[in-house]
């Protein structure tokens, strides 16, 4: 929970690369105009499950996992994931 509340406390922050922007819409074939918001969208449902690993956190949400670095709150990428996959993130 306390991963939760940082991440959507911190909201306004979290950004990604341009790089980022076309390895997530990549990964999820998401060809919406502003990932990062869609990514907000997914940090902010009470559904989601975020753990922090080193110096990344890891948010699972419906199959998805995105990752955002801790430090600077940058959404480093997004995938697809299987539901065996997620069992051995979460």
């Amino acid at each position: 929970m306390e991963n939760f509340d940082y991440l959507v406390r911190n909201l306004e922050k979290i950004h990604t690369t341009e790089n980022g922007i076309m390895r997530i819409q990549r990964n999820l074939d998401l060809y919406q105009t502003d990932v990062v918001e869609w990514c907000k969208e997914k940090i902010s449902d009470k559904r989601s499950t975020i753990i922090k690993k080193g110096k990344n956190y890891y948010l699972t949400i419906d199959s998805i996992v995105i990752t955002i670095n801790a430090h600077s709150l940058t959404i480093i990428t997004a995938h697809k994931r299987k539901p065996e996959a997620l069992l051995r993130i979460v």
